[in-house]
């Protein structure tokens, strides 16, 4: 063998690993973005039939949702919505931060269909309450939907003496006022945290509601 042909096979051989390492490294980056890329699911079972004017409850796992469950000695949720009928169809809707359905998108009043809303990406538990009275939920409904449809945005002071923006819990409550029922009986909680500072309303307050009824309750 010439000293020609052996160098050739050696740069051969040195092409043949740098080519299986580049590969080696692109399998592992693959899948490592596969093992990040979590596939997000309903966690409110299929079976159920949501009813316009019910009131349904989530757990988060946000950062702001830590601090509603540590503000809410009480409560087992952090969210509240309502359902809504959205040309025949049943959409969930709720007053949040930080949930931007596109770029540059402020934080509002928002309208989304019920497997979003409990999206294993939002949600680790559940529960859908309804109202007593049918007509007073209707009429709660169609004032969350009016709500929705003028872009009220989302209130970052928690004031519901101001009802130009909405926090969740003071939505919810809004809408049954105006349906002729005071949902939350006028419970407050004085909340000191580092994002909220008010006398607020927190998801028990409603949860704690006779005019509600658990239909069921679900978790991750």
């Amino acid at each position: 063998m010439t000293i020609l042909t052996a160098m050739t096979k050696s740069l051969n051989v040195c092409r043949q690993l740098r080519t299986a390492v580049v590969l080696g490294l692109l399998c592992i980056a693959a899948l490592s973005s596969c093992e990040k890329r979590e596939i997000f699911h309903s966690i409110m079972p299929a079976t159920v039939k949501l009813h316009s004017g019910d009131v349904v409850f989530r757990r988060g796992m946000s950062l702001t949702s830590h601090a509603v469950l540590a503000a809410d000695a009480q409560g087992n949720y952090s969210h509240v919505g309502i359902v809504v009928d959205s040309a025949g169809k049943k959409m969930i809707v709720h007053a949040v931060p930080g949930e931007p359905d596109f770029d540059g998108d402020v934080d509002r009043v928002k309208m989304d269909v019920p497997e979003k809303f409990f999206s294993s990406e939002y949600a680790s538990k559940g529960e859908v309450c309804r109202p007593t009275d049918e007509a007073m939920a209707a009429k709660a409904a169609q004032t969350a939907l009016r709500l929705y449809k003028k872009r009220v945005l989302f209130d970052d002071d928690f004031d519901d003496s101001d009802t130009t923006k909405m926090y969740c819990t003071e939505l919810i409550v809004y809408a049954f006022k105006q349906a002729g029922a005071d949902i939350s009986e006028g419970r407050r909680h004085k909340v000191d945290i580092p994002i909220i500072k008010a006398d607020c309303i927190l998801p028990s307050d409603i949860h704690s509601s006779p005019y509600l009824r658990t239909i069921i309750m679900f978790h991750k």
